[in-house]
């Protein structure tokens, strides 16, 4: 049941993009950032998260927003590289800000509260967002990149007014769950009937050949994510049953028993195989293997389960196997050596955030300890 949340949320993302709700979104951050130095690149980001409190996937963040993103930019004078390494490193916001299709997935093989998860993913994805938002002005300011007049009061508020009904998907949907009106997989349903109630029945921007269309796109997907859960969980029954996680416990024990070097030979471990594998089967094969070895080490599972999340966005960009990477190539048309060469600061300022959420407790684990009462 836990597991009708990932298509679901697919599909409520896809018919936001369809929809016009992505470009209301957009023009709302604009108005409120636009007059910062590097004012677009602070749009980007703060519109991916914005976005991602109603999508949990990276990839429909960089194939809807990101393509509007690239294109405002880049006619603005933002260079075309520039502005499709930010816009695919702003998409790895989408998974870390609740909802989260890979939270799901993490929750389901650890059995941790995907409540807790969730809660534990909004700090650590709106420093994500400042990180990037720092970079970013550094960077416009020596390039001399343009940057806009401030928006008057008027024109945020009626920015405001056009996209007041998407910017509160998020609140009904995280509301909905926090307050347990319904479970993570209802929120996924009632994000995917808003989406199309707005489309259908406000923006008039929607018809019904091509919900199917996206119907169609959506159960793609799922198949891929589904098939790479299916084996990976058979691998894993073989894994549990040879008692192989045991035996790399014990290993790991006898080579350190310092918490603080242990993890940063699982990020330096998780980093290197975000190069080389899916991220989907990193979370299922390797989650039943680390998390008891951190947990011994007094690591609650929820705060591991953010860092593994981090670890495996951080992997989706970097090649040759990064998924959002090739996403970003497929709608710019630029090359992935390209756009690799100016992922640069993003990937170094994403691996500061990793560290400072692995070796900073609290800024995942201070929101579900607030709701939870520990």
């Amino acid at each position: 049941f836990l597991l009708l949340a990932i298509p679901l949320f697919i599909l409520a993302a896809h018919v936001m993009n369809a929809t016009g709700s992505t470009e209301r979104i957009f023009a709302f951050a604009n108005s409120l950032v636009r007059h910062i130095t590097g004012g677009l690149a602070h749009v980007n980001v703060l519109s991916n998260m914005i976005f991602a409190g109603m999508s949990g996937s990276a990839l429909a963040d960089m194939a809807g927003l990101g393509v509007l993103q690239i294109e405002a930019m880049t006619k603005s004078g933002y260079d075309r590289d520039f502005s499709v390494a930010l816009s695919a490193s702003a998409a790895t916001i989408g998974p870390i800000i609740p909802p989260s299709i890979p939270f799901v997935i993490y929750c389901w093989i650890s059995g941790a509260s995907v409540g807790e998860m969730f809660l534990a993913g909004f700090l650590p994805g709106v420093l994500m967002g400042v990180l990037m938002m720092i970079v970013s002005y550094f960077l416009a300011r020596r390039r001399n990149y343009p940057k806009f007049p401030r928006a008057s009061l008027g024109e945020v508020g009626r920015s405001l007014y056009h996209g007041i009904l998407p910017l509160m998907a998020p609140v009904i949907i995280l509301g909905g769950m926090y307050t347990g009106a319904f479970t993570p997989t209802e929120a996924a349903m009632v994000a995917t009937i808003y989406a199309i109630a707005l489309g259908a029945l406000v923006f008039r921007g929607f018809a019904w050949p091509q919900f199917s269309a996206l119907c169609l796109r959506v159960l793609k997907d799922t198949a891929v994510a589904m098939y790479i859960l299916a084996t990976a969980t058979a691998f894993n029954w073989i894994l549990t049953r040879e008692q192989i996680p045991a035996r790399i416990g014990e290993y790991t024990f006898q080579l350190t028993q310092n918490p603080y070097l242990l993890l940063l030979i699982i990020n330096v471990f998780l980093l290197i195989l975000g190069c080389f594998m899916e991220n989907t089967a990193i979370l299922i094969i390797f989650t039943p293997i680390l998390l008891p070895i951190v947990t011994q080490f007094g690591m609650s599972p929820v705060h591991f389960g953010v860092v593994l999340v981090l670890n495996v966005m951080i992997g989706t960009l970097t090649p040759p196997f990064g998924i959002v990477l090739y996403m970003a190539s497929a709608v710019s048309k630029l090359s992935v050596e390209r756009i690799s060469i100016a992922l640069i600061p993003y990937i170094a300022i994403l691996i500061v955030n990793l560290m400072l959420v692995t070796y900073i407790p609290p800024i995942a684990m201070t929101l579900p300890n607030l709701f939870t009462g520990k």
